[in-house]
Formats: C-alpha cells, structure tokens, sequence
C-alpha cells in the first residue's frame, strides 16, 4: 500500500474565514464541506456555514436538517485533530438574535416575529436578508467580544450564494453602510465590510472545465477585485482521469488509427468481439479525445485568470462521507487548506 502524499504548507494561513462560491452545478457545497474537513485534519476548529436554506450541508453528511444552532458534524479522521461544526443560518433567526443581542429584545423580537413583522423586514427591504446572513457570520468570527462562553473557531468556511451574485451578496454592508450615515447599522455594516475585505477573509471559486462555468469564474473574480474582495483560489472540480496519452489522442482525432491493429490487439488479450465492433471502439475514443482537448483549452483559460488553482477528481461513487473525506486529503496535499 502507497504511502500518502506528505501535505503541502498552506497557500492561506492567516485566513479565517473561506468563502466558497461556484457556478450551480460544479459542486461548490461539496468543495466547502471538503475544505472544512481539510482544516479539521490540520488540527483546527472549524465552523461549516451554509446560507441557501437548501440543507446541502445536512444531505452531504447524511444527517437531519440543521437548526440555527452550531452542531458537531465530523471529527478529522487521526486522533487529535480537529472538528467539524455545522451552521445553517437563516435571516430570521439571524435578525431574532441580532435584536437580543444589540437591543436586549428578547422577548419583544419573538412578538415581532409573531406579527409578521421580521419576515416582512427581510423580504421587502433591500439586502436586509444577506445583511442579517453575513452578519452572523462575522459574530462567528469575532467569538467571546460579547459572549465569553462561546465556542471559538480557528476557521469558518461559508457555503456561499453561487457566483453570480457573490460579489453582491458580500458587498451589500458596504452598501448598507453608505445609505446608514451614523447608529448602530452603519456600525456594524462598516465592521463586517473591513472583516471581509482584510486578509483574513478569502474567496474561493468552484467551476468545473467547461465554457459557461469557467467564464462566470473569471467575471466572478473580476467582480470581486473591482469590490475589493479578497480572492482566494479557484478549485477546478469534477476532474475526469487522462485514459490516453497525447499521442494517441492526436491520433484518434487525426483518424489515423490502424483499424485491423487494433482488432489484433483485442484478439491478442483474449476479449472475443467482431471486427464490426472496432468502428464502435474507435467512435467513443474519439469522443473521449475530443472532450479532453475541450478541458485542456478550458484548463488554460483557468490559468490566465491568475489565481491560484487546485484540482479535484471526479468520484467514482458520488459525494458520499468517505469521498468527501478524500477531497479533503487532495485539497490538503495541494495547499488549499
């Protein structure tokens, strides 16, 4: 049995908070809940956020639903190392506990909510919802300011809203703060803002190698800078293996493959099969070589983006525990975490 690959010093380790972003469908809940477990296994308290309301991060873990309560996910694997905790926020128990804790309204905030009145505030006002979203996920960040109890965590990793809107969703305390010129609001929007645009924040963005996915991570990366977020990487995922070489490669889609060699050859290793299946044969490695060209011109679009990038294999049997706990070994070994 090989021996694992020895784990690569971090390409981020002043960062606290990991935001994670992707394109719908390059699995992006999957990278974060990957990237939790990699800092886990580095010995750190972690804290896995997840701000959609879809429960990805329950249905990854194959657990029941997450409260707004921090719950223990997952231990790393060695004994020792560090744990996962889990955290779906919602606004509106989000806004429940800003309102206890900034204006001691315990009870009255549960009248409000009664009334209807916190569900109307973040459906109808103007970014309140993702105010209030990342807002707790500052209060995570800044443990035992108000709260000495409270459990403290070396690192956040945030499941965040897709690409498309990223650079909206964490920006809007900059805005919020431009309309709030004094109080309390402008306050915290203006220390939420410095959190996630210092160096202990980064972004990370998720695509997988093709057309649409990697365009809308370059224009996701230059929406960030143009808002002075700070990013991070982007993680390449869903990574098929190389079954053939350059050669044949460039042979299959020159067509200059010998057709009897090659039923020779299958003649040679016993497997029994007509000459008429060669054609077949040959069809599907085209296209198998096709798509690889595909991904390698993708590829190099990825790295003129100028970022760092790490690469994560497509699994066999789906994102499953064991698997995630294999994305965490890869992104370990490649610095990510």
């Amino acid at each position: 049995m090989s021996e694992p690959a020895p784990a690569a010093t971090s390409a981020f380790p002043k960062v606290q908070l990991h935001v994670v972003t992707g394109k719908g469908g390059t699995g992006k809940s999957t990278v974060a809940a990957a990237l939790a477990l990699a800092l886990a296994s580095r010995g750190k308290t972690v804290l896995l956020c997840e701000v959609e309301g879809r429960q990805g991060i329950a249905q990854l873990f194959d657990v029941p639903p997450l409260p707004y309560e921090e719950r223990l996910l997952a231990r790393a694997t060695e004994a020792g190392h560090g744990n996962v905790y889990a955290l779906a926020i919602d606004a509106e128990s989000a806004l429940l506990e800003y309102l206890a804790m900034y204006y001691r309204l315990g009870r009255a905030g549960k009248a409000l909510d009664r009334f209807g009145v916190i569900d109307f505030a973040t459906t109808i006002a103007p970014g309140v919802r993702d105010v209030l979203l990342t807002g707790k996920v500052y209060e995570a960040a800044q443990r035992n300011s108000r709260n000495k109890n409270a459990r403290t965590y070396d690192a956040i990793v945030l499941d965040a809203p897709p690409t498309g809107r990223i650079a909206q969703f964490l920006n809007v305390n900059n805005e919020l703060a431009g309309l709030a010129r004094v109080g309390p609001i402008k306050s915290q929007a203006d220390t939420v803002t410095t959190l996630l645009r210092s160096p202990r924040t980064a972004v990370h963005l998720v695509t997988v190698l093709e057309e649409m996915p990697v365009q809308e991570t370059a224009d996701g990366v230059a929406e960030l800078r143009a808002a002075r977020m700070p990013v991070g990487g982007v993680v390449v995922n869903l990574v098929r293996p190389q079954d053939l070489d350059v050669s044949a490669r460039e042979a299959l889609l020159a067509g200059t493959v010998d057709d009897k060699a090659i039923g020779k050859v299958l003649g040679a290793t016993g497997i029994k099969a007509p000459m008429s299946l060669v054609p077949t044969l040959l069809s599907e490695g085209r296209d198998h070589a096709e798509r690889r060209r595909l991904e390698d011109s993708q590829r190099a679009l990825v790295e003129e983006i100028g970022v760092p990038t790490y690469e994560l294999p497509q699994l066999a049997g789906g994102a499953d525990i064991a698997g995630l706990y294999e994305l965490a070994s890869a992104l370990v070994e490649q610095g990510l975490a």
